[in-house]
Parts: structure tokens; C-alpha cells; sequence
């Protein structure tokens, strides 16, 4: 399995940048795919997942300014992430859980400034 992230960048607060993922070596349609981030020294975090039947779940912090989809046509989830404040710089990355296992894309930098 493999997954690629593309998207990253640097951002003015208030901007915004769209992160995509496409998987390969997997069925995707029964697979659920979220994004996570980590600052170096912390604990990785979710931030968004949306499962194989479209239930999506966010962090408190991301509600009303990101938004997960997928594309099951393209094997490829994607986060919009609006009104990027300096607090979301971290990197992002990539999950997907298809049935009996987990896989980690590389991570893609996200850095606002202020």
C-alpha cells in the first residue's frame, strides 16, 4: 500500500491549501482515510477521517474550517483546510484503514504565518 500527500505549503493566517492523498495496493472504496498532524516531540493527532460509508469526524479545532472528502473514482481523499490560523502549522499526515490493516503516507508540511 502506498499513499502520496501533496499540498502542503506556506500560508498566510486566513488562507487556506488543499491537501490531497492517493492510495495505490488497495481496494480504497472499503477503506476509511483520515489526516492527522504532529508537531515534532508530540503526539500525532486526528484531525479529520471520513470512513468507507462517508461518516466524517473532525477535531474540535478544524470544525466550520476544514472539510474531508474522497473520491473514490480517483482513490484520493482530500482536506480543504479555510481560515488557516498559525496554531494549525504542523505536518500532515496521511491514514488509511482499509479491513486488517493501517498505513501511514508521508507526512506534508503546513506552515501559517501570522
Amino acid at each position: 500500500v502506498q499513499l502520496q500527500a501533496f499540498g502542503g505549503g506556506l500560508v498566510q493566517a486566513g488562507g487556506s491549501l488543499r491537501l490531497s492523498c492517493t492510495a495505490s495496493g488497495m481496494v480504497f472504496d472499503v477503506a476509511g482515510m483520515g489526516w492527522y498532524r504532529q508537531v515534532p516531540g508530540k503526539q500525532r493527532e486526528a484531525v479529520a477521517s471520513i470512513a468507507y460509508d462517508g461518516t466524517i469526524k473532525y477535531i474540535d479545532s478544524a470544525k466550520g474550517r476544514f472539510t474531508i472528502s474522497r473520491d473514490n473514482a480517483k482513490n484520493t481523499v482530500y482536506l480543504q483546510m479555510n481560515d488557516l490560523k498559525p496554531e494549525d502549522t504542523d505536518v500532515y499526515y496521511c491514514n488509511a484503514y482499509p479491513p486488517g490493516g493501517g498505513y501511514w503516507g508521508q507526512g506534508t508540511q503546513v506552515t501559517v504565518s501570522s
